[in-house]
């Protein structure tokens, strides 16, 4: 049997987030739910009207190739793409082929390989259609004899609100082999994006797509195969399915001795599988060329280097800092990184233990501290927020109260319970620690003189658990501190409490 190679490029666009369209001032409002409000005449494609190129959708790009180290091309231009489709207005799409503002760039997936880009560049999304299907009632006679039936008729319509969206195009080199990858590649794009805040890229309301380039080869081989393209993946899980399912279809047939169709497919989220669209189109059919009515685009170093002092720290580099510098482990860094809200919550976090430190005479913050905020952020606060059904933007506790309550914890003034208690409360009320510690009497009980009374009690109350940890059943000292636990209403210090029992049981 012939083994075959998967080879796999993506296309990868993304609406970009500037206040207006690409070549004129009608919004770009993506949350706008009536239809064809948010237009012009120059976006409608009226006879005699004349594009404007937007300068901020231009210098989102910029951006992005600069963040995945690509090349910015000093002179650019735009190109008409022609072919017709009912929610494209002109009859053409404004575009790029022959120079697009950023070529090359690398984006590094988990497992450190590298993934190349080749292309970045510029153009204008299309509208939206709408198809509606009615069922109509209907009657017709016959003779003397009466039928009655229904039929279906069709309806489509067409929103404009999004025809004219500035809309980025992001084409790979052919680097991936399977589905997995690929997921891996555009969720870390996407986190990307997010990070420059050149797009939402909110997949379930159309603004980032992923269209998948499939073909195999013979092991061995330098030949490519004949490539499928998938069509408007609308989730990165549909992207892996879709692409490994092709990896299977095109090796069926080629070991069944047929050959592989150059066309285009669509992806049947329910069936799980893909099926035949058209014959895919070469760049010959789109007959581009320079559009005649923008003028060349050109970049000067200067505007090139503004740009590039304004990137952020990317997700890459927030990863690996996460760790080295705060001492937490990979998952919760990668947590704290892909939810960049939650990470930015922590640092200011961070930033108020500091000041507690250096109040306190210490140096620096202890990993001890720092593990011990993340951990409660991404355990207890998720929950908390998850039950609530809130976001992190309704959080009512300060960074400065959250890291409080750390430090009450770190310094063994409450329990872990307690703790749980006046998180709780926190949230809800957003009332300082402090004060829910007082108000509830949630202190916790450390005095060793106070507690071993109470330990005394526990094991007068309970002989037989106490002669069985004599003679070593060490799980008979955890129900005892159970019990010291219940009798102080988990107010006890449990590390403080087993070691007295320990003591006192001679052990």
């Amino acid at each position: 049997m012939t083994k075959y190679k998967p080879v796999i490029g993506l296309e990868i666009h993304a609406e970009l987030n500037t206040k207006t369209k690409m070549f004129c001032d009608s919004a770009n409002d993506p949350n706008e739910v009536r239809p064809n409000v948010n237009v012009c005449p120059i976006c409608l494609a009226h006879p005699g009207t004349l594009p404007v190129i937007n300068i901020e959708a231009v210098n989102k790009v910029i951006k992005t190739g600069l963040a995945l180290g690509s090349n910015i091309n000093n002179l650019s231009w735009f190109e008409r793409k022609n072919y017709f489709y009912p929610d494209l207005p002109k009859g053409y799409q404004i575009s790029q082929y022959e120079k697009p503002f950023c070529e090359g760039g690398v984006l590094k997936l988990s497992s450190g390989k590298e993934i190349k880009i080749r292309r970045i560049h510029l153009e204008e999304d299309t509208g939206r259609l709408i198809h509606e299907t009615q069922n109509l009632k209907h009657e017709t006679h016959e003779r003397q004899g009466k039928i009655s039936g229904s039929m279906f008729h069709a309806s489509s319509f067409v929103d404009f609100n999004r025809a004219g969206v500035p809309w980025m195009e992001l084409v790979t080199e052919p680097d991936l082999e399977n589905g997995q990858e690929a997921r891996e590649f555009g969720e870390e794009l996407r986190l990307l994006f997010r990070y420059l805040n050149i797009s939402d890229a909110d997949m379930e309301k159309g603004q980032m797509r992923v269209e998948a380039n499939v073909s195999l080869r013979a092991e061995g081989s330098d030949k490519f195969g004949t490539k499928v393209e998938i069509k408007n993946l609308n989730s990165f899980r549909s992207a892996e399915r879709a692409i490994n399912y092709e990896i299977v279809r095109q090796t069926k047939i080629l070991e069944s001795g047929e050959k592989i169709v150059q066309e285009t497919r669509g992806w049947d989220e329910n069936e799980e599988r893909s099926f035949s669209q058209r014959e895919k189109e070469e760049s010959h059919d789109y007959r581009y060329f320079p559009e005649p009515d923008l003028p060349p685009v050109r970049l000067d170093q200067d505007q090139i280097d503004y740009i590039k002092s304004e990137l952020p720290e990317l997700p890459s580099k927030r990863r690996e800092r996460f760790v080295w510098e705060y001492g937490i482990t990979s998952k919760d860094s990668e947590v704290l990184t892909v939810q960049k809200e939650l990470g930015d919550y922590f640092e200011k976090i961070v930033s108020e233990l500091k000041e507690w430190l250096v109040a306190s005479n210490a140096i620096k913050v202890s990993t001890g501290l720092t593990k011990l905020a993340a951990n409660y952020l991404i355990t207890e606060i998720q929950k908390l927020l998850s039950e609530s059904k809130t976001s992190l933007a309704d959080l009512k506790i300060s960074a400065e109260d959250f890291a409080e309550l750390i430090i009450l914890i770190n310094q063994g003034k409450i329990s872990s319970s307690a703790a749980q208690t006046i998180l709780a409360e926190m949230f809800k009320t957003g009332e300082d620690p402090h004060q829910i510690l007082e108000d509830k009497n949630l202190s916790q009980l450390s005095d060793k003189s106070e507690l071993i009374k109470l330990a005394e009690e526990v094991i007068a109350q309970n002989p037989q658990p106490a002669a069985d940890y004599k003679k070593g059943k060490t799980e008979s000292l955890k129900f005892l501190v159970g019990q010291l636990m219940r009798l102080t209403k988990g107010k006890a210090n449990p590390q403080i409490g087993e070691n007295v029992l320990k003591d006192l049981l001679g052990r």
